[in-house]
């Protein structure tokens, strides 16, 4: 008994010391478990960021939230129930493995999920440049059917005009054969009677001017000087009916060159008014270059017939471009570029009431005993610069000279 008796001591100090060592490692596990419990809720603040992150991991971190809520059951279980401890131990150490192994499947889920997000992400760039050089196409078109528009809107204003001008071709083509027989017959039946008065004149004048009486002598004068005038207007009539009928071919013209050939042609006229003929012309400019040089002269003899007694002519030629951005005295249409030429002088100047009128066929403003003329020679001018789409400007005051401003433009069409 006594054997027994030690016996079972020895067996009770071991089993003290076996309960000593379980508590121990009982207060281990637990502590293992409340590292557990603490590593499981910092787990789930991570995975709580995670989630606010990625919101698109949402489904996988509910998944999360579940195993680690099934994990803190676990856990309770193993607090409640020592005896399973072990078991459970066991069962958790397989759900840390298996958590192990969900994690690294979520870090490379998280890291293919950052990549999706990054290539969302360009996309999403990319997307946004289309959309905006979509948006610039889209206005380009806009402003395309819009130039298109206007485009088509002058196409029809051009056809409307063609079409009424197929309409009054017919005419036009009666006007000018009769006008063509009007210049034969100008050039041919009324100029050969003329030359032949003023031949028999002159022979009557040379050889009996002395036993002629001076009545006689006085109109004979007055028949020679009719005649030259008449001579005269059936030239500037012929002159102005070539502008419609003569072949219009532009060239580009020396301006410079042409203007200073003109004067030296018109010098003797110069000189006979004491005249000074200022010339400021350069540049090359695409004009008809004869009917051009038929303006310039109209304009200088002009203003060497219109001079004030007792005043010396000056005439001053200049050009440049010019550009008009607003409306104007002449209507000149905005946003072309033109030739400008202006001519200026001293002469008698004109009324601004007639400004337009002197460029009317034979119309006169003075009377034809003081200053001689057809009242043709302005009339051309104008028709010359309608021949280049042109427009001319007469400004002036009596007595202070007289401005002819002429716009032609650069491009023609």
């Amino acid at each position: 008994l006594r054997f027994q008796n030690k016996e079972k001591e020895k067996r009770a100090a071991e089993l003290l010391i076996a309960n000593v060592e379980l508590v121990f490692q009982n207060t281990e596990r637990e502590k293992r478990a409340a590292e557990l419990i603490i590593a499981n809720k910092e787990l789930i603040f991570q995975n709580t960021e995670k989630e606010k992150r990625h919101s698109e991991l949402l489904i996988a971190n509910m998944e999360l939230i579940w195993q680690n809520s099934e994990k803190e059951k676990r856990a309770a279980e193993l607090v409640i129930a020592n005896s399973e401890l072990v078991f459970q131990h066991a069962e958790k150490e397989k759900r840390a493995a298996e958590l192990v192994i969900a994690n690294g499947e979520l870090f490379f889920q998280n890291i293919e999920k950052e990549k999706r997000a990054a290539e969302l992400v360009i996309a999403n760039i990319e997307l946004v440049f289309q959309k905006s050089e979509k948006q610039k196409r889209a206005a380009e078109l806009t402003i395309a059917k819009i130039e298109l528009g206007f485009q088509n809107l002058e196409k029809e204003k051009r056809a409307l005009e063609l079409s009424k001008a197929i309409n009054n071709f017919s005419a036009l083509e009666n006007v000018n054969r009769e006008l063509e027989t009007f210049a034969y017959v100008a050039s041919h039946d009324l100029q050969e009677p003329l030359r032949t008065i003023h031949i028999f004149i002159s022979r009557i004048l040379q050889k009996e001017y002395y036993s002629l009486s001076e009545g006689a002598k006085e109109n004979f004068e007055r028949i020679q000087i009719a005649a030259k005038r008449m001579q005269s207007l059936i030239q500037d009539i012929l002159a102005f009916s070539k502008l419609n009928s003569s072949e219009i071919i532009f060239e580009n013209t020396d301006l410079q060159s042409l203007t200073h050939e003109l004067i030296t042609e018109l010098e003797e006229s110069i000189k006979a008014k004491n005249a000074i003929v200022k010339s400021n012309v350069s540049g090359i400019a695409n004009v008809i270059p004869y009917q051009f040089r038929q303006l310039l002269q109209n304009l200088i003899c002009n203003a060497l017939k219109f001079s004030q007694d007792g005043t010396a002519p000056v005439i001053e030629i200049q050009n440049s471009t010019v550009r008009f951005t607003k409306p104007n005295k002449g209507n000149i249409p905005i946003g072309k570029t033109y030739y400008h030429i202006s001519v200026t002088d001293n002469g008698i100047g004109i009324d601004p009431e007639y400004s337009e009128k002197i460029f009317e066929a034979f119309q006169r403003l003075n009377s034809t005993s003081t200053y001689a003329g057809s009242g043709i020679g302005l009339s051309i001018v104008k028709k010359i610069v309608e021949n280049h789409n042109g427009h001319i400007i007469a400004t002036g005051e009596l007595n202070k000279g007289t401005t002819f401003d002429i716009y032609l433009p650069i491009s023609r069409n």
